[in-house]
């Protein structure tokens, strides 16, 4: 074998080494006191998983295994998922690649030694991601030297955003996010710019093959694709319009596009292609005023990663390659202009290739007006351009050399060998040092009382029983419980709408499933009329949407429906039938057909499970104005106390006196102060001009401060007084969680 090939596999070790060593530091909880970590920490040692979607990849997997499906049993041939969006359930829509890789090394590692699934599920994440540091090596030496593409391995494996979601217990999809756009990107090149049209096949259907791999590891695929594509196309007619031959370029474009689409078609589904054709325009439509889910709210509006990012959340993502991207970006242009300069340094770089880094970086930049998480996206072209800089810069320190201008040089002929390395460091250590920094943030998503309440569950109630609960909760509820929840991190599967007119599994459209859950869930939590509260429950429990889709049917109009169950379903069945009939003027058999939904006549168990203060979305949206399509605008906010009850604590706006108990929030005195301590509840009424209540959780040392209209609300009661319930009991408790179901369930 020979050195320069040592050397490649050499680096590659070094570069996959870090990303894993890195990772595996995040186990120790280090942005965590240690006096609490035990708390965070499952009974094997390891921390409970950071991100709740982990669980439910872990759900999927566990199913694989045990029956051969991702689902939980088939209908009509199809695979259905019944422990998510209860009761309906939903068909099986997820891409398998992280099962179908967790499934076949649990099973490889179980040859050897007993290893639980949830531990391989744990280590996985930091296994895989550091892949991608190697396929960057890889893309970047194309263009460079040995130096410039060991920078952009190390830029990528330490890649913040892509580090902190990669990391022992992150088991989802970001592990892929970064390799296939890099490995399919990179293979496309490499044919387009082969000389050998036997070699320029062969890459043209690996690259096809990358991103059917990408198809089934991530739902927004077709990002990658749409870019390579619409890229090439553009390309094409201006190099036409130059008159220039674009016959080889055309023909490995158009094996490219139609054999991804064949491999995906086949493989995966027609579904998946229609998913795939239909997803740009579904995005106009999610981006327009009247969105899809129009009148209700939009659930996706309270998933913090989808919120535009701000500069320095970009910055901070990234890391070292935004600069070294951007700047890298400009000075292979400066190279490319002039032909000398070209020959010298970039002589394997092309206008298409480059061409093709800028639109990815600058359509990864406008991809950040959809959200945070697309940071992600961003990262692969700016490591590529960071490192092809770094090469660059080596390369000038060796055109230095051979000038003879230097004496310096002559006298130490390593002194080369020592400054490229030295550029690496300089570029290289920083981002390792930020991976620090990112793991000081790290906190995990569950702790022991969930893992508790979670494991009570599935052991004293029916198989059948519904839990309702905050969505961000429902994947890790659904999992360890092994009961079907009835709104989890999926919400509304906006990710099938695309394909939903071409699936006979969704018979409803767009109206279920759909955010309406939201709605519901929060106005239950935020209403102070507990009947409601109990109806609109029972209803979610045991008919989910088909209230009021059927309601719709003779309205005609969402707005009016959700008007009419806003006034019946905290009503008893007769008097619920008398307003539908006197007061909405509907006939008797459109009347019994509503409440046979709304009131159904058998209904299902059902509990509701409250984690910690966490409430500021049930008051938002349980307060939804369906006229002008607003939510709520009332005080809400949540935080830590410390544990000795001393004053000036999380955001800085709440001041509490240890001595006399007096209590201001911005420096305002409230309506009212209520506190749990020891699980004794003392309420105290202090200015009754306030418009504001502060709950003190003094066994969680946590607080929250509410508007005053929501003192008496379910969420207040089942919360924070964990009492007080006419229409609900409490069935278990410890200090973070509650789990309540009606007074008249009757438990295992």
């Amino acid at each position: 074998m020979s050195k320069n090939k040592i050397l490649i596999i050499f680096l590659c070790v070094i570069i996959f080494a870090t990303g894993f060593i890195l990772r595996v530091e995040s186990v120790n909880l280090t942005g965590i006191p240690a006096s609490e970590q035990a708390y965070y920490q499952d009974q094997n040692g390891l921390p409970y998983m950071y991100d709740m979607d982990s669980y439910y990849n872990y759900r999927m997997t566990k199913n694989y295994i045990e029956r051969g499906y991702m689902g939980d049993t088939k209908v009509n041939g199809k695979e259905w998922d019944f422990h998510s969006y209860a009761p309906s359930g939903v068909p099986m829509d997820y891409p398998p690649l992280i099962v179908y890789l967790t499934a076949f090394i649990y099973k490889f590692i179980n040859l050897f030694a007993a290893v639980p699934l949830l531990s391989v599920c744990f280590w996985l994440p930091a296994l895989f991601a550091p892949l991608a540091g190697v396929v960057a090596y890889i893309f970047t030496r194309r263009f460079t030297n040995n130096y410039g593409a060991a920078a952009a391995g190390i830029l990528t494996v330490t890649a913040p955003f892509y580090f902190i979601r990669t990391v022992p217990a992150w088991f989802d999809t970001d592990m892929f996010n970064v390799l296939f756009p890099l490995l399919v990107t990179w293979l496309f090149i490499e044919a387009v710019q082969s000389e050998n049209k036997r070699i320029r096949v062969i890459y043209t259907i690996l690259s096809a093959f990358s991103m059917l791999l990408f198809s089934i590891a991530w739902n927004g695929w077709q990002y990658q694709f749409y870019i390579i594509l619409v890229f090439s196309i553009v390309y094409a007619v201006w190099m036409k319009l130059k008159g220039n031959s674009v016959k080889n370029f055309v023909v490995t474009v158009g094996i490219f596009s139609v054999l991804t689409v064949i491999l995906i078609g086949v493989l995966t589904g027609f579904l998946n292609v229609m998913k795939f054709l239909m997803g740009p325009i579904q995005l106009v439509n999610l981006s327009s005023a009247n969105g899809t889910w129009a009148p209700w709210p939009d659930t996706y509006v309270s998933v913090s990663e989808l919120g535009i990012p701000s500069v320095y959340e970009v910055l901070s993502g990234i890391g070292p390659a935004f600069f070294g991207g951007i700047f890298g970006l400009m000075w292979i242009l400066r190279v490319l202009l002039n032909k000398k300069l070209k020959k010298q340094f970039l002589s394997k770089m092309t206008w298409f290739s480059y061409l093709l880094l800028v639109s990815w970086t600058i359509i990864g930049f406008f991809s950040l007006t959809k959200g945070a998480r697309f940071i992600i996206l961003l990262i692969p072209p700016l490591v590529i351009s960071s490192g092809i800089m770094v090469g660059l810069a080596v390369d000038y320190l060796s055109l230095l050399k051979r000038s003879g201008r230097f004496k310096v040089f002559r006298r130490n002929k390593n002194l080369i060998t020592i400054l490229s390395l030295c550029l690496v460091l300089l570029v290289s250590v920083p981002a390792v040092f930020n991976t620090s920094e990112s793991m000081q943030m790290l906190i995990p998503g569950a702790n022991d009382d969930m893992w508790n309440a979670a494991t009570w569950i599935n052991s004293n109630t029916p198989n059948d029983t519904v839990i309702i609960t905050d969505w961000s909760y429902g994947h890790f509820f659904s999992a360890v419980s092994d009961r079907p929840v009835a709104y989890d991190g999926r919400t509304a599967y906006v990710e099938t709408l695309p394909s939903r007119q071409f699936d006979s599994s969704y018979p409803y459209g767009s109206k279920s499933p759909s955010t309406s859950r939201e709605y519901w869930i929060d106005r239950a939590f935020s209403t102070t009329n507990e009947s409601l509260s109990y109806g609109i429950f029972k209803m979610i429990a045991t008919s989910g949407d088909m209230g009021y889709i059927t309601l719709d049917k003779y309205t005609m109009n969402t707005i009016k429906s959700a008007e009419i169950l806003n006034n019946i379903l905290g009503l008893d069945k007769s008097s619920a039938k008398n307003v539908l009939v006197n007061e909405y003027h509907l006939n008797n058999t459109s009347a019994d057909n509503v409440l046979n939904f709304t009131h159904p006549a058998h209904p299902r168990h059902f509990i509701v499970v409250n984690v910690g203060l966490k409430g500021s979305w049930y008051f938002k949206f349980g307060t939804w104005d369906f006229n002008t399509m607003q939510m709520g605008n009332y005080t809400y906010a949540h935080g830590d106390l410390d544990s000795s009850g001393n004053s000036l604590v999380n955001h800085g706006n709440l001041t509490l006196d240890p001595k006399t108990g007096h209590v201001t929030w911005n420096k305002e005195t409230p309506y009212c102060v209520i506190t749990l301590k020891n699980g004794t509840i003392a309420k105290r009424y202090l200015n009754k001009n306030s418009n504001i209540y502060v709950l003190l959780q003094r066994d969680i040392n946590e607080y929250a401060v509410l508007d005053k209209k929501f003192e008496n609300s379910l969420f207040t009661r089942i919360a924070v007084e964990r009492s007080n319930s006419t229409y609900f009991t409490p069935i278990y408790e410890n200090n973070d969680v509650s789990v309540w179901a009606p007074r008249s369930t009757k438990l295992n």
